[in-house]
């Protein structure tokens, strides 16, 4: 996948469904395009991967949550090997080897106070991360100081009503990442 792929199929459907292990199913039947898998396992995400293909949707997985993945290069080219889209990674190093791989990466970062916002900067400079995840989602004013930079920005977390999703959207975030099922549907 390409990044401006990603970048099309976000401007069409702009709500990413964000899973557990049991929530596949309900994705795959979903009208979204992009899957982040909150929880993979080493021992079936080869197969994991392999359905959201065939059902024509594309998966991030977040390696920093998978088990049994190593959270190091090693484990970013068992994922690439195995076909993910993208990871996605609190951490920049991992950023940073999945880059090397040839994945779309999403660097998520939680804005729990302005000392941590002011951080984000800086942290974006060095990773350069194709898109960022900002959470918790529902802070419009932290999605609008970032949106308006050359990174697109993921809103995420919290997300629980179409009107978060809207209001998200309209701060300038290029997409929501949420795990409430019925917002795939908007």
């Amino acid at each position: 996948m390409r990044f401006d792929q990603l970048m099309d199929c976000l401007e069409c459907n702009p709500v990413i469904a964000a899973i557990g292990p049991d929530a596949l199913d309900s994705a795959l039947r979903s009208p979204v395009q992009l899957i982040f898998h909150l929880g993979a396992d080493l021992m079936n995400i080869s197969d994991v991967i392999s359905r959201v293909h065939k059902a024509g949707k594309y998966i991030f997985i977040h390696l920093d949550l998978a088990e049994g993945i190593g959270k190091d290069r090693a484990g970013v080219r068992y994922l690439a090997q195995c076909g993910a889209d993208g990871i996605i990674s609190t951490k920049a190093q991992l950023i940073r080897f999945a880059k090397e791989q040839g994945m779309i990466t999403v660097q998520r970062f939680f804005t729990l106070d302005s000392k941590g916002i002011d951080s984000i900067d800086d942290m974006v400079k060095n990773t350069n991360p194709h898109l960022m995840e900002i959470m918790p989602g529902v802070i419009p004013k932290t999605i609008q100081r970032f949106s308006s930079g050359l990174i697109p920005v993921i809103a995420g977390g919290l997300i629980q009503t179409k009107s978060e999703v809207t209001d998200a959207l309209g701060c300038g975030a290029a997409a929501v990442s949420t795990g409430k099922s019925e917002l795939w549907f908007l």
